[in-house]
């Protein structure tokens, strides 16, 4: 791993923002080889010995992968009732960390990564990250979903802003319903859909940013291509370098 600055490397390793850390750095909580950490230092992890608060830090070469996340996982590192969680499909998971979560009955793309901050910013408001879902609904003709989609929707007092929506009929009175946010309150898409008297059967994430799921099989993972990875940081405004 080559040398980067060490606000980046606690950012990375999921200690906190890279804001955040550079406040741990200037309060003196923040050592490196035993001594006090300076704001602006760089650092090599592989090398070198890094402790916030007296507990060490470890920070894993980068890494990337996209999932497609079947029915019935749970997209945590352990479940108390047994079901099987998205890390126990992917080999060697040590240190990858999930981005948006998705909910038990959910499927689609899950990107997973070792970069804290790059979570961080994906999953922010701020960076307004586009996430494309699908769903299959019924409980009102596709005409009338068509006005409802472009009315205004309010989830728990704030109202869900759809970049882009499109309807289309289905079977036996079902409707197909495209939608593309950029924010990813807790089952947002489920609530959102539940607010205009639809019943959602099936629900999957087709993309986040700049990836895609593809023909991706089920139950399977990849790595994510040099193009792929280099169009999240452009996405979330982060050089991957760590200066």
């Amino acid at each position: 791993m080559s040398e980067m600055r060490l606000q980046r490397a606690l950012a990375r390793a999921g200690i906190a923002s890279r804001r955040a850390a550079e406040e741990l750095i200037r309060a003196g909580r923040v050592r490196v080889d035993g001594k006090v950490a300076e704001l602006g230092s760089k650092v090599d992890p592989d090398r070198q010995k890094i402790t916030v608060g007296g507990k060490a830090v470890q920070v894993v070469s980068r890494r990337w992968l996209a999932f497609h996340k079947p029915l019935g996982v749970v997209t945590t590192a352990s479940d108390e009732e047994g079901r099987r969680t998205v890390l126990e499909f992917i080999r060697d998971p040590a240190g990858l960390t999930y981005v948006g979560r998705l909910d038990v009955m959910t499927t689609g793309l899950l990107l997973l990564t070792t970069d804290g901050e790059a979570v961080h910013r994906l999953t922010h408001p701020k960076y307004r990250v586009p996430r494309r879902y699908t769903a299959l609904v019924h409980g009102r003709s596709a005409a009338e979903l068509e006005k409802l989609v472009r009315e205004r929707v309010v989830v728990e007092g704030r109202p869900v802003v759809a970049e882009e929506v499109r309807v289309r009929p289905g079977k036996e009175g079902r409707c197909i319903l495209d939608v593309t946010l950029t924010e990813g309150r807790n089952r947002i898409v489920r609530r959102w859909c539940e607010a205009m008297g639809l019943k959602v059967e099936r629900l999957a994430r087709l993309s986040y940013g700049p990836v895609r799921l593809g023909d991706l099989p089920v139950g399977r993972s990849r790595p994510l291509t040099p193009r792929e990875e280099a169009a999240i940081y452009k996405t979330i405004r982060l050089d991957p370098s760590g200066d």
